[in-house]
């Protein structure tokens, strides 16, 4: 149990039987009445967000969620599989769990993997990753950095956005939030 006054942005709440994860929260201490605290949080499992608000030193119980730093070994069917870095056992993790995360995963990949009560709840990936282009269309003659942009096929299997001076073979980063181009990667 915790008490409202310690939240912190990805504490880890056990609400209404279903794990929800602090993304904001705000103290507010209104000029009349008690104080409260504004929080927006987010349900571990589906992603949905809802806004709620505690009165202030309200007891809310917090769940135990251990993140373990993982890395990606190789998809056995439609599992993943995940070693853990410190014990190096094996776990298998569900499509359901590793989410859009597969579009960019290759072996070797390291990963946050958020673990309660023995279960994987989501996989989390470093802001970028570094990927080779697999395939995209050649540029056409007087294509300029600025403009225009053109799907390419990354290593991985996943479709992406790329301007259109980007070549089959290069290396690029790409933003795993939004699956986004940051730029070329220097060799």
């Amino acid at each position: 149990m915790a008490s409202t006054n310690d939240l912190k942005n990805g504490m880890v709440l056990n609400l209404d039987n279903g794990l929800w994860s602090v993304v904001e929260f705000q103290h507010v201490k209104p000029g009349k009445g008690p104080a409260f605290v504004r929080t927006k949080l987010k349900h571990v499992l589906s992603g949905k967000v809802v806004d709620k608000t505690f009165n202030a030193g309200t007891k809310v119980e917090t769940a135990n969620v251990d993140k373990r730093g993982m890395q990606f070994s190789y998809k056995d069917g439609e599992q993943f599989v995940f070693m853990d870095t410190d014990t190096y056992e094996q776990t298998f993790i569900g499509p359901e769990v590793v989410g859009d995360a597969a579009k960019y995963l290759l072996e070797g990949f390291e990963a946050l993997v958020a673990v309660h009560d023995g279960a994987p709840l989501y996989i989390e990936l470093p802001a970028s990753v570094e990927l080779v282009i697999s395939h995209t269309e050649p540029g056409l003659q007087g294509d300029r950095s600025t403009g225009g942009s053109k799907p390419a096929t990354l290593e991985t299997g996943a479709e992406i956005q790329v301007p259109l001076f980007i070549t089959t073979g290069e290396k690029i980063k790409v933003d795993t939030r939004d699956g986004s181009y940051l730029g070329r990667v220097n060799k």
